[in-house]
């Protein structure tokens, strides 16, 4: 059974993006591949034909997958959401108690992360530890380095 991918609206659009790019210019870039090197003759020893079958297989798999996700995802309705308590989609301004640094990340679905744009799945041990807590609450979070303790200082849009 597949899980539910909640999503904003631009982030399934850049899903149907890559599904369409990966259909349309990347298959057959991929079967063009496999035709030329078909074309080369005896395929028992052709290391060309061999790469592009297995691209090929790779590819109808990142394929397959995408649709998944697409046909599971459910766009989030923007204006019902609040900043009362954190969740999905909410900037979240955090203090680390052991060494008082502030960090502010968005809570966003595991297909829109972005560490680089502080977008932080709501899968990770930090953002299950954060969601449905208020501001001024401290969470407990188990990381490999052990246990982190954050303050949650705002939760915004």
């Amino acid at each position: 059974m597949s899980t539910v991918n909640y999503i904003t609206k631009e982030g399934l659009q850049n899903l149907k993006d890559e599904y369409t790019r990966l259909v349309s210019v990347e298959r057959p870039s991929i079967s063009q591949q496999i035709a030329d090197a078909r074309d080369k003759g005896d395929l028992s020893e052709n290391a060309e034909y061999d790469a592009a079958k297995e691209a090929q297989g790779l590819l109808e798999m990142k394929i397959a997958q995408l649709e998944e996700v697409i046909r599971n995802s459910r766009i989030i309705d923007e204006s019902k959401l609040s900043t009362d308590a954190v969740q999905i989609l909410n900037k979240v301004k955090i203090k680390n108690l052991a060494n008082n640094t502030a960090m502010e990340y968005t809570l966003v679905s595991e297909t829109e992360a972005d560490l680089k744009n502080k977008k932080l799945s709501i899968n990770t041990p930090i953002a299950k530890a954060l969601l449905g807590h208020k501001v001024g609450d401290v969470v407990e979070v188990t990381a490999p380095a052990g246990l982190i303790k954050f303050e949650i200082i705002e939760i915004g849009f």
